[in-house]
């Protein structure tokens, strides 16, 4: 096997940015850039494939737009060429126009492409080899998934005031936007084979460049593409401990996993 990785790394953070506001974080940095044991996010995540003995690229595609391009070559495009990792610009408003750009570099040697969130950097080397031991007995898309533990339900869009009627707010202009919403739930969906998927996931290259040749790239993931060519795609084994850093939170939990501490915890000059 001659596996290629792409790592889209073009998001802007949104959510991240803005729970870490929430909790009074005045500058915060996109999740990428946060400090994980002396090291940027997106390395530690870029560490989980270089070494590995099937990999023959890495492939990072940063953001779309020039003066963030330059930006995130400054921080991280030193660090990366050393890894051997290939740069490329990702797309301007979907996560697939990203992964279409990065295919474009992926070398015709390549038998297998994985592609991985950049903000996932806790996957463990036994995940990896579970993918791949899916991939070498013949499976064209494999991806890693958890069944669904909570109870699910499906929501209306219309929102619901979630908090009791306070006479002074019109005075004291209260943003009635801002105030505690909740919605009205429509039904209870069966769990019973519902998963929740994550990365990497991998695909035979010819497999996935047929999916990205379609018409219609409108997907949350790559696996949607492929089962949208009607072709079978497998699922794994995921872990509880692969999470997405999505919010400030998260960065707590994936040091906690990774058994690293934060740079507030260190002395001012072991700080990143």
């Amino acid at each position: 096997m001659n596996l290629a990785v792409i790592i889209p790394a073009a998001g802007s953070s949104r959510r991240y940015v803005e729970s870490a506001l929430a909790q009074g974080i005045l500058a915060p940095r996109q999740k990428i850039d946060e400090e994980l044991g002396g090291r940027p996010l997106l390395q530690r995540t870029v560490e989980l494939f270089t070494k590995h003995p099937d990999v023959v690229v890495v492939i990072v595609a940063g953001p779309a737009d020039d003066a963030a391009f330059a930006e995130f070559n400054t921080r991280h495009g030193d660090k990366l060429t050393v890894m051997g990792v290939k740069i490329c610009r990702g797309g301007r408003e979907h996560r697939y126009q990203t992964v279409a750009n990065s295919l474009a570099l992926v070398p015709e040697s390549a038998t297998h492409v994985a592609v991985h969130d950049a903000a996932r950097p806790c996957a463990s080397p036994e995940l990896i080899e579970r993918l791949l031991m899916a991939a070498r007995a013949g499976h064209g898309a494999v991806i890693p998934g958890l069944d669904v533990p909570d109870t699910l339900k499906r929501v209306g869009e219309k929102t619901v005031r979630a908090e009791p009627d306070d006479p002074l707010a019109g005075i004291l202009g209260v943003d009635p936007d801002k105030q505690a919403k909740g919605r009205l739930v429509e039904q209870t969906v069966d769990r019973s084979r519902l998963a929740a998927v994550q990365t990497p996931q991998v695909f035979e290259v010819a497999l996935l460049r047929r999916a990205y040749a379609q018409g219609d790239l409108s997907s949350t993931d790559d696996a949607q593409l492929v089962e949208r060519l009607g072709e079978p795609v497998v699922l794994v084994p995921g872990e509880s401990t692969n999470i997405k850093v999505t919010r400030a939170e998260d960065l707590r939990l994936a040091r906690a996993i990774l058994g690293l501490r934060g740079a507030e915890e260190k002395p001012a000059h072991m700080r990143f």
